[in-house]
């Protein structure tokens, strides 16, 4: 009785561990929007600084990446991470800047799952046997690389929650980096490849005189190749799960 009093409790605690955890990356992305910092990690502020930034990236080729991945893996826990791959094309070039974005991601996305696992992690996996919960989670946990991969590539799922969800069920760390890792690099270079050539796009955009928008880069495309990258990941689970229940 006292167990399952003690166990109940601590399925509680973390619950509101996770709670506590989710409105304070609220409460400081609402303090950092309302500062203005937003204004700086976008593509019309990047059009604003694009000369000094670019000579800086030219003039220190060591020490640039590596404020620009620090900064990167910061911020990934706010909804710019796209700029940011956009940026890293601009700056490095597609192929060097996609590298950095993708490690710069990683670092982040890894620093966020240890942080989610710490505070509330298993808080699914531990639900009692047999129930619906239950199920889903020995499922996630069975296709873990499968189902993180998926909700890496989909465009349209938070990189917060992509980076916290699995933390929740028993998904190993070293599933979880590889699978995130795969999953980013196709966005990472398409939108890096894309930064390379905004020099180009801003001039247009100016003399349309308007400013440029994430949405003028991010193509019909792109978007379609993400989402059938998407499929072929979700695919891969189901089938998983149908030879297993086959075999059972």
């Amino acid at each position: 009785m006292g167990g399952r009093s003690s166990l109940g409790w601590w399925r509680h605690s973390r619950r509101v561990r996770l709670l506590l955890l989710m409105a304070a990356v609220g409460i400081v992305f609402a303090a950092l929007y309302a500062s203005g910092w937003s204004q700086h990690f976008s593509l019309d502020g990047l059009a604003r600084n694009r000369g000094a930034l670019k000579h800086a990236a030219g003039a220190h080729p060591v020490l640039a990446p590596l404020a620009f991945m620090v900064v990167h893996a910061i911020a990934v826990s706010f909804p710019v991470a796209a700029i940011f791959k956009v940026m890293a094309g601009f700056l490095f070039g597609w192929a060097a800047g996609g590298l950095y974005a993708v490690v710069a991601a990683t670092i982040g996305a890894t620093v966020l799952f240890l942080l989610a696992r710490k505070t509330a992690g298993g808080l699914f996996a531990d639900e009692v046997a047999g129930t619906r919960v239950a199920g889903l989670a020995r499922e996630f946990e069975t296709g873990a690389f499968s189902y993180v991969l998926a909700m890496r590539l989909a465009p349209f799922i938070p990189f917060v929650a992509v980076s916290v969800a699995p933390a929740m069920f028993n998904v190993r760390l070293t599933v979880f980096v590889v699978a995130t890792v795969m999953g980013m690099l196709p966005a990472a270079f398409s939108l890096a490849w894309l930064g390379q050539g905004l020099d180009d796009a801003f001039d247009a955009a100016s003399a349309e005189q308007r400013p440029l928008l994430l949405s003028d880069m991010i193509t019909p495309e792109i978007t379609g190749a993400l989402l059938a990258l998407t499929l072929v990941a979700v695919l891969a689970a189901i089938i998983r799960r149908v030879r297993g229940l086959q075999a059972s």
